[in-house]
């Protein structure tokens, strides 16, 4: 291993062993508000329904005390406390819940997202699903899962063409009208279309369960940690346009480049 490799490796050992500790206690901070009846919710929309809890908020909060203690120069981009500069040049973008509207109604679907990026996007990923133990950590071409069963790598799958794919969207109705027709064109190819998993889809493409997911109306913190977590075990994930996708908006993540390819074909140039 070269002084560079030695390096990089240093950085990532560092920045994983500070994400894991911040997972854990965001596990602790989440746990005891999970399947409380009547538990209180706010409500982010005016018209629709986009709910936040106490443990949204006190997850986050927990890890962004660890990281002003452990890497006070880094940036952070939270989704319920906002941007926090740095002078690193990292930036941590966290998620504390994504699938509020899941964890809400009861589905262990939901998940902590924590990833780190530079000027060149998330360069690691960790998905944490904290009722059912399993965490999913990807940078630097590798990537494992964590559960029960103990520790092991984790890799997408090859599946060749659509006819073949299992392919996920959080929402049936996917976004505007126009992105709604452009998924079902895809899903339309697809053996099997499923419904409503948040970011735990993406740790499935990861682990090699499936081929796609397509979403849209993302925000960065959605999306930059399973995009580093997909990439790190093989897969591949754009916009609808085949750019990059950690600014949020639309995504194609896809289990290898020919499934992403076809997928693509169907998605290109959808009006926004």
């Amino acid at each position: 291993m070269n002084d560079l490799n030695r390096e990089t490796a240093g950085v990532i050992a560092d920045i994983d062993a500070t994400a894991q500790r911040m997972a854990d206690a965001a596990r602790q901070a989440i746990l005891p508000y999970f399947r409380v009846m009547n538990l209180h919710q706010d409500n982010k929309l005016e018209h629709g329904y986009d709910p936040v809890t106490q443990a949204d908020r006190a997850a986050e909060q927990a890890m962004r005390d660890i990281l002003a203690a452990e890497r006070s120069a880094d940036a952070i981009l939270g989704e319920e406390f906002g941007t926090k500069s740095g002078t690193s040049g990292l930036t941590w973008v966290l998620d504390p819940i994504d699938g509020t509207r899941g964890f809400v109604s009861g589905t262990p679907t939901w998940g902590v997202l924590i990833a780190v990026s530079d000027r060149q996007g998330p360069f690691y990923g960790l998905i944490d699903q904290p009722y059912i133990t399993e965490r999913f950590i990807g940078a630097a071409g590798r990537a494992a899962m964590t559960s029960a069963a103990g520790t092991h790598p984790i890799n997408t799958r090859s599946t060749p063409a659509l006819s073949e794919a299992v392919i996920f969207t959080t929402f049936p109705e996917v976004g505007t009208p126009q992105e709604g027709a452009a998924f079902r064109a895809v899903a339309q190819q697809c053996k099997l279309t499923r419904y409503g998993m948040d970011c735990y889809a993406y740790a499935l493409l990861a682990a090699g369960q499936i081929d796609l997911v397509v979403e849209a109306g993302l925000q960065a913190y959605d999306i930059q940690a399973p995009i580093a977590l997909v990439q790190a075990a093989g897969g591949i994930v754009t916009d609808w346009d085949g750019g990059p996708a950690h600014e949020g908006g639309r995504a194609l993540a896809a289990a290898n480049v020919d499934i992403h390819a076809q997928a693509l074909d169907l998605l290109r140039g959808t009006p926004k």
